[in-house]
């Protein structure tokens, strides 16, 4: 319940930052594909400057660790958000390259099996992350592909640990920017 709860207050923290924007904010959908998984989620931006912006999204995330992890076979998938921030190398406008920060918080279910040993992993995981992007803007929609690196370390864990550490994420948003 305390989860669910927390849950419940980032997304409306989010969605108060949105609503009182006098600034310009962003919006829209984001995936991110990794060596183990894929991260379809929804993002949400807020200037915080002329060439800087506040980031959050929330996302599910669906792991296929195979052999990767600290089992013969780890598999599974969860929700989670994340908080950052972005920088753009241009002083006057937010396209072309960008710079950023962030940390993503997932709640995941890991099913696993070693030999002809199965079981179930909840794992809470902290994954900051640095992420490089370019944006394309045409009128106030965008796109922008991005390339991160972070590290996922395992902060929770009931069951037997599961894999963890650095990763390498490719991925892409689509979205619309009000000014």
């Amino acid at each position: 319940m305390k989860t669910l709860k927390f849950k419940v207050a980032i997304f409306a923290f989010v969605l108060t930052i949105q609503m009182t924007a006098q600034q310009s904010s962003g919006f829209g959908f984001e995936f991110q594909a990794y060596p183990t998984g894929l991260i379809p989620a929804v993002y949400f931006e807020q200037a915080i400057g002329s060439n800087a912006d506040l980031y959050a999204r929330l996302g599910y995330n669906w792991i296929r660790h195979r052999d990767l992890g600290k089992h013969d076979d780890e598999r599974g998938d969860g929700f989670g958000f994340s908080i950052g921030y972005k920088r753009f190398f241009s002083k006057t406008e937010k396209t072309k390259w960008r710079l950023g920060v962030k940390n993503d918080i997932w709640w995941n279910s890991i099913d696993w099996t070693e030999g002809n040993q199965t079981g179930n992993t909840q794992i809470t995981v902290v994954q900051p992350t640095l992420e490089l992007g370019y944006v394309i803007q045409k009128s106030n929609m965008l796109i922008s592909p991005t390339l991160a690196f972070g590290y996922e370390v395992n902060v929770r864990t009931e069951g037997s640990p599961t894999g963890e550490g650095a990763i390498l994420l490719l991925g892409v948003q689509w979205g619309r920017r009000q000014y």
